[in-house]
Parts: structure tokens; sequence; C-alpha cells
């Protein structure tokens, strides 16, 4: 039996195979790895007919983890409900591979802090991270349309809310190893509205019953959408299910001033294999241009060495060569295109526009050395 992790890569669609084709060359700078490529979104409903083929499904969850780039475009876009859509791959490797926590750093890089739409002085030292449910709520639910009424059913067990609730505990207390700071959570429901929310901060409360070294703060999903861009240096770790985490991990996601520097990681039970992607989609009209920006796949890769590999050393090593790549004023043109222009100071370096292939190039040059 081989020791050389494998890793099932989904390149996807629009910039899904350039972006990914970047981070398996900075893998293979980190060492030996097997890659075993395969069709998962458009273009597996190009060649198969659906979005993802039992084949390809039991591939991933025989794997040590996936990496995924991007899926979807217009191509595929319909309101026919019986037509397949490239989201129904991603729903359904989450769901067969028992992915049921998404997590979702954000940190600003100190290079990109004029990119973000808040003032640098709102963002200045956050450092966050969404815990959002993955496999159950209103995406899992009966849905369905009978003449002009149309329904979606939200639902959610003791159970399901439970893992995820330590999934947050667990990692807050992880953020807070060698840290100055005291762990928290914040828990994000409607329970002045909905009986799920009620049961959600039920059993959140009930969990934090384990972690009294861990503070617990609940916040109704509106008044979170506020805190989040007025205060987001308050928060620590935000755990929530899958529709506000959703919606509330996008929106933290714009504090660093473009998805494009955003990853992610899927993650089961213990031992099992995870799914690392870019938070971004899959931007079809750059696609082929050489213009992508890799950093979050980069970045994505980073989470895949520390959570599926435990290489944390490794890791910190990619996000420090992106700091530094950024910090020497290199720009894909969306990190550009969003940067508040500064007026000339001593030792900043100027902005320089480049391709994918360029990005690429200097954050294996600053691995290298």
């Amino acid at each position: 039996m081989s020791d050389v992790p494998r890793i099932v890569v989904l390149p996807g669609d629009g910039i899904g195979p350039e972006i990914v084709a970047a981070a398996t060359e900075l893998l293979s700078s980190l060492g030996e790895f097997e890659f075993d490529e395969r069709l998962m979104g458009g273009c597996s409903i190009d060649a198969h007919g659906i979005a993802l083929t039992d084949e390809v499904l039991e591939a991933c969850k025989g794997a040590d983890a996936v990496l995924l780039g991007a899926v979807g475009g217009p191509k595929w876009d319909t309101t026919d409900p019986d037509a397949p859509r490239p989201e129904q791959g991603l729903l359904g490797l989450r769901k067969g591979m028992g992915l049921y926590a998404n997590l979702r750093p954000v940190r600003p890089s100190p290079a990109l802090v004029g990119a973000s739409p808040l003032r640098e002085e709102r963002i200045a030292g956050t450092d966050l991270l969404v815990v959002r449910e993955l496999t159950g709520g209103i995406y899992f639910g009966d849905s369905g349309r009978q003449g002009d009424a149309a329904h979606d059913t939200c639902e959610y067990t003791a159970a399901e809310i439970e893992r995820i609730a330590r999934t947050a505990f667990e990692a807050a207390r992880r953020r807070a190893e060698g840290s100055s700071h005291p762990p928290k959570v914040t828990s994000i429901d409607k329970a002045n509205v909905m009986e799920t929310s009620r049961l959600w901060r039920e059993v959140v409360t009930g969990v934090a019953a384990d972690y009294s070294d861990v503070e617990l703060d609940h916040l109704l999903v509106d008044n979170a959408a506020m805190q989040l861009v007025s205060r987001p240096a308050d928060f620590d770790v935000i755990v929530a299910e899958n529709l506000f985490g959703d919606i509330l991990s996008d929106e933290a996601a714009m504090l660093t001033g473009s998805l494009g520097m955003l990853p992610s990681a899927s993650l089961g039970a213990a031992g099992a294999p995870g799914l690392f992607e870019p938070v971004h989609g899959s931007a079809p009209d750059i696609a082929g241009h050489g213009v992508a920006n890799p950093l979050a796949t980069f970045l994505s890769v980073a989470m895949m060495l520390r959570h599926g590999f435990g290489r944390a050393q490794d890791a910190a090593r990619i996000e420090e060569a992106v700091d530094a790549v950024l910090a020497r004023g290199l720009r894909t043109p969306d990190l550009a295109a969003g940067t508040v222009a500064q007026p000339p100071m001593v030792d900043v370096p100027a902005e320089v526009e480049v391709g994918t292939a360029e990005m690429t190039s200097a954050v294996l040059g600053e691995l290298g050395s």
C-alpha cells in the first residue's frame, strides 16, 4: 500500500481547470502526491448527463482528500426543475461524503486592506472563522411546487445540531492555543420566529456546558448580518445552520475585498476525506484568459494540508508565501480593480498586475526561498 497521499482532483467548469492546475503545481513543490482527475459539475453534465456520477463519488470517498476548482456557468442555467444543474454535483458530493461542516476562515491580508469596501479601522484585527452546517436544513428538505404555490422545508435533528456545534467549539479552542484572546463561539439563529432555530439554540446551549472555557453568544441572523460589517474584529468562531451560514459566510468574505482570496474546507467524521475548494465561482467570463486568481485555491490547499494531512507547518508556509507576494505588490486583475489607490509612500511597492501563471510562479518562488 502506497504512503503517497491520493487526491481526487475535480477541476470543474470555467476557471476551475486553470486554478486547480496551479494548485497541483503548488502541491508538487511540497512533496509527492498522487492526483486522480475526474469530471464533476457542468463538464460532467456534458459528458454523462448528470453533474456527479456514482463512479466519481466512490473515487472521492476512497481518496485521502478532494480538491475542487469551481462549478457552474450560464451554459447550464435553467429553471426546469428536472434538468441537471452543476450545483447538484456539489450538493451530492457533500451528502455522499458525509461532509457536514464547512469551515471558512476570514482574515484580510495586510496588503489588501485597501481593497475592502469597509474602512481600514473597521476591519483591522479581523480574524474569524465561519462554521456552516452543510448537509441539513432547507437545502436538503422536501421541496415542491403545485400551481402557483411552492414550498421548501427546513428540518434539523438534535444530533445534526450537536455535531456541528462541537465542531465550532473545538475550532474555537484550537484557534485560542498560543493566543492571548479567549475562545468564543457566536451561534446564529432566528429563534424568535422559527422552531428549528429554537431547537438549534437549545442544543448549542447544551453543548456549551461541555466547554466551560469557551464563551458562547447567541445572535439573531438579521442582527448578525449588521454586526459583521460594523464590528467584524469582535467575532472569533461563528456557527450557523446551512442557509444562514451560506449567506453570512459570503458577506464575511467581502471583508477581504475579494472572493478570490477566500478558501474553504468541508469536513466530515474523523478520518474521512475532506473537500477543499475556493469560495468563489467559476467566472466563465474570464476562463481561458490566463488572469484567474489562484490564491484562494492555494489557501484551500493550505487548509487541506492542515486539516487533511496534519501538515500545519507546510500550511503556514503557503499562507506566509501568499502574504509575502501580495506585500510585494503583485495583483491579479480582480484584486487590482478593488484596491483603493494610496498616496505614494516610502517602502510601499507599486502594484503590478499579473496573470495566473505569474502569480503562481511568485508564490512558488517565495516557498523556495
